[in-house]
């Protein structure tokens, strides 16, 4: 998720710059507006090119070229990386499809044209670690961005909106004081450390039920999170020449409630623009935890 994270928050900076304009809406027309289309055609663009270019220059850099090769890594971070794929690919499918609804495209020609972009964003990161040694193609990945697509592009080519929504929350999980390979700071943690990120299904109470009673921003929300996880497949015996300590790894899952920013009624134009697009957060609330260590736990306020 490391690397998915941070062209998520790159394309996020982005994709304000064109559709996070004051009069964005999901009220959109099917008149195409030129500028609108240059002006985010440009925009994917550079995003496009500075994923690639950190990728190649920044990511990889202290990593040896090698040979195409590879890689499973199924059963890594019990499957949190993949969570982290599927959640960037859907993540930047919404923004694609919301941008070319805002550039004029109808529902039709924006599902083609602007949803399978979390693919199109998604691939070269499996291709670039193709080529470089610690890294392999991994097929898993690969069916983590499709799925995260897919999830997108279903629900808006039947029902033209998301009734469960991808998101993303973190809190520090304390492990990184244990080994700097989960960052140094609280930013570095932030893309490395999986044991403080949780990924969540969100769904409207009142899309999904019809209750009318129930308020048009309220959410039940389904994570998914893990603990204890200091390398991909195992921990560590020894660091720096000392015994390392045992660190149980868990799975963990969540039930909690959640906002949907998108329906909150905020006066200003540009705020509703910016709660659409920090939608993919999941606000902190009190949740039940069921993992193996400790059974059903209950969190008075889980990040």
């Amino acid at each position: 998720m490391g690397k998915t994270c941070i062209l998520c928050i790159l394309y996020l900076l982005l994709s304000l710059e064109t559709h996070g304009q004051p009069n964005f809406s999901e009220n959109f027309s099917d008149t195409l507006h030129p500028s609108r289309l240059k002006r985010l055609i440009l925009t994917e663009s550079a995003f496009y090119t500075a994923g690639i270019g950190f990728l190649n220059f920044i990511w990889y850099r202290d990593h040896e070229r090698v040979a195409f090769h590879f890689y499973n890594d199924l059963e890594g971070y019990l499957q949190m990386d993949k969570a982290g794929h599927g959640f960037g690919a859907y993540y930047q499918s919404y923004q694609g499809y919301y941008g070319a609804r805002w550039a004029g495209l109808d529902h039709q020609k924006a599902l083609i044209y602007g949803a399978p972009l979390g693919i199109l964003f998604q691939t070269p990161i499996e291709i670039f670690d193709g080529m470089y040694e610690g890294y392999g193609f991994s097929w898993w990945d690969t069916w983590a961005n499709v799925a995260g697509t897919a999830i997108f592009t279903i629900q808006q080519a039947i029902w033209e909106q998301q009734f469960l929504m991808m998101k993303f929350s973190y809190s520090p999980s304390g492990y990184p004081k244990y080994h700097d390979t989960l960052g140094e700071t609280q930013l570095e943690s932030l893309f490395l450390d999986y044991n403080g990120q949780t990924y969540w299904f969100s769904g409207n109470i009142k899309d999904i039920t019809g209750w009318d009673h129930i308020p048009p921003w309220l959410n039940l929300a389904i994570g998914y999170s893990a603990n204890g996880m200091i390398h991909e497949f195992d921990n560590p015996t020894s660091y720096k020449g000392e015994p390392f300590p045992h660190l149980p790894r868990y799975r963990q899952f969540l039930f909690s409630l959640d906002l949907d920013l998108s329906k909150i009624q905020a006066r200003r134009p540009w705020v509703r623009s910016l709660l659409k697009h920090l939608n993919f957060i999941k606000i902190p609330f009190p949740a039940l935890e069921i993992n193996r260590m400790d059974g059903l736990r209950f969190r008075p306020l889980y990040f």
